[in-house]
């Protein structure tokens, strides 16, 4: 590194760990992404070990109106004229040896993408990571009832055996990059294995989705054999999805259209009547992520 974006302040012990990585904004949809580095940073106890400054990464205010302001301003709440809880953009390694494990979770930089990428592969080399494993979200033609299929994209051929044996669909995506693949493409030129995996999430929804958390969290488990029993976010899971079937029970016509996604959804037929729900959502005023 030739700046300081990057600052460590412990140094674990570690034997070629794996780096698993999430980060809030574009593809953290349902708060898959940040939501599944959360869990598993609580369920195997990691502590914090480095970080990655924000200077120079974020835009703070954008010129416009108010509502594309907020977009970007950290958002702060006060309690009794005292400031409670400010949301200043973080970026944050936690490790956990047991597991030879590190966990990755920041917003995803607006700005000096190439500057960001080095910081997290400067850690890598540092601590002989073999694997980076991004976990993320879109939002899709996935009905609640159902597990969300998840979308892999790598950087090596080589890794393709392993996506085939865990039943990973491979991404045929084409459009605007995330942080993420841009991540992927560095990776590739340094040789360093890298592997997306991308939860296809209900359009219909919004907010915290532990369903598709508590898929995410298996398959990262499963890939890096965790072993880890996680009965608690499945419980959660469930009763989200009851929650969910019974509100959409109560509009019939968001029933048949989610029927119709179950349909497509089982006959593995993914790429009709997107815009055409999306439209429909919008007019009845049901925002998308």
């Amino acid at each position: 590194m030739t700046d300081n974006a990057l600052r460590v302040f412990h140094t674990p012990s570690l034997n070629n760990p794996t780096l698993v990585m999430g980060l809030s904004g574009w593809m953290d949809g349902g708060n898959v992404s940040t939501g599944t580095i959360d869990y598993l940073r609580i369920k195997v106890s990691a502590l914090p070990f480095a970080s990655i400054e924000p200077e120079g990464f974020y835009i703070m205010s954008m010129p416009g109106t108010m509502e594309q302001a907020t977009l970007f301003r950290p958002r702060i709440q006060y309690a009794e004229g005292l400031i409670k809880e400010y949301d200043y953009p973080s970026a944050a390694f936690y490790v956990q040896p047991d597991y030879n494990l590190i966990l990755f979770s920041g917003k995803e930089p607006h700005l000096n993408w190439d500057r960001f990428a080095e910081a997290i592969l400067s850690l890598c080399e540092r601590f002989g990571v073999q694997k980076i494993l991004f976990v993320g979200s879109v939002a899709g033609l996935a009905p609640h009832s159902r597990d969300p299929r998840i979308l892999c994209s790598m950087s090596r051929a080589e890794l393709r055996p392993l996506i085939d044996k865990m039943g990973f669909h491979l991404s045929q995506y084409e459009g605007p990059s995330s942080f993420a693949g841009h991540l992927t493409h560095r990776a590739m030129e340094r040789q360093l294995d890298m592997i997306s995996l991308i939860a296809e999430i209900p359009l219909y929804l919004q907010g915290y989705n532990p369903k598709c958390i508590e898929t995410m969290v298996r398959c990262v488990s499963s890939l890096l054999g965790l072993h880890l029993v996680c009965d608690e976010l499945r419980a959660l899971g469930e009763e989200y999805e009851k929650r969910v079937t019974e509100l959409v029970n109560q509009q019939p016509d968001l029933a048949q259209r989610v029927e119709q996604l179950e349909e497509s959804y089982d006959n593995e037929v993914f790429d009709t009547g997107l815009d055409e729900l999306k439209t429909w959502l919008h007019r009845r005023g049901i925002r998308l992520d």
